[in-house]
C-alpha cells in the first residue's frame, strides 16, 4: 500500500525538484517541516537526484536516513513501483496534456482520488488514507 504524500512535476529530472517533493511529503506526514523526532528512512532508487549532494544534504537536515535499492532491481521498491505504473496506466496515458500545469491538475485529482476514495482490496477495501489513518 502507498499513500502518495508529496510529489512535483517537471520537465528535468533536478535534484531541487525532488526535495520540494519531499518537504511536502514531510509536511503533510509530519504537519510540519523540522528535523523528525524518530529516525525515518527514506528509501530510494539510485537515480541522480537521489544521490546528489544537494537532496542527501536536504534528507540528512531533516534526520532522515537514506537506503538506496541495490542498482537495477526495481523489485525491491516494489509498491512504488506498482504506484507509478498503476498512475501511468490509470491517469497519464489517457490524457493528452496541453501544458505542465494542465498535468499538474489532472495528476493531482486522480492522486487525491487514488489516496481518498479509491477503495484498496489488499487494505480490506479501505483507502490509502483510511489505511493510513489507523496505522499513525
Amino acid at each position: 500500500m502507498v499513500t502518495l504524500l508529496g510529489w512535483h512535476l517537471s520537465k528535468s529530472g533536478k535534484a531541487t525538484t525532488a526535495s520540494a517533493a519531499l518537504e511536502h511529503a514531510l509536511i503533510a506526514r509530519f504537519g510540519t517541516l523540522g528535523k523528525v523526532e524518530k529516525e525515518f528512512l527514506l528509501r530510494s532508487d539510485n537515480g541522480l537526484v537521489f544521490t546528489s549532494h544537494h537532496f542527501t544534504k536536504i534528507a540528512r537536515s531533516y534526520g532522515l536516513k537514506q537506503e538506496f535499492i541495490t542498482p537495477h532491481c526495481p523489485q525491491q521498491n516494489g509498491m512504488v513501483e506498482r504506484f507509478i505504473r498503476t498512475l501511468k496506466e490509470q491517469c497519464v496515458h489517457r490524457h493528452r496534456f496541453e501544458t505542465i500545469q494542465h498535468a499538474m491538475r489532472v495528476i493531482g485529482d486522480w492522486i487525491s482520488f487514488y489516496n481518498n476514495h479509491r477503495p484498496h482490496q489488499a487494505l480490506a477495501m479501505r483507502t490509502p488514507a483510511e489505511a493510513f489513518t489507523l496505522a499513525a
